[in-house]
């Protein structure tokens, strides 16, 4: 394989894994978020922001935002 068809094979991979990755983003990220994850969201009834930052490939940070009290009593822990 020549480094000219080599070279295109790779871009067109990586152009392929970011469609794949930008599929999964706009289908709602249900397949970003482990099982386990998505379970401890559904038990706590979370309604909020959850920011995942990638750099390289590698998570550099993560938060949320909380949404999901109700009332002032639920403040009370």
């Amino acid at each position: 394989m020549s480094s000219d068809n080599h070279q295109s094979s790779k871009q067109q991979d990586q152009g392929d894994t970011f469609l794949e990755l930008r599929r999964k983003v706009q289908d709602g990220g249900s397949e970003l978020l482990s099982a386990s994850t998505t379970r401890l969201l559904e038990s706590l009834k979370f309604t909020g922001r959850l920011t995942v930052v990638i750099q390289n490939g590698q998570i550099l940070k993560s938060g949320y935002e909380e949404g999901y009290f109700r009332r002032k009593e639920d403040l009370n822990f």
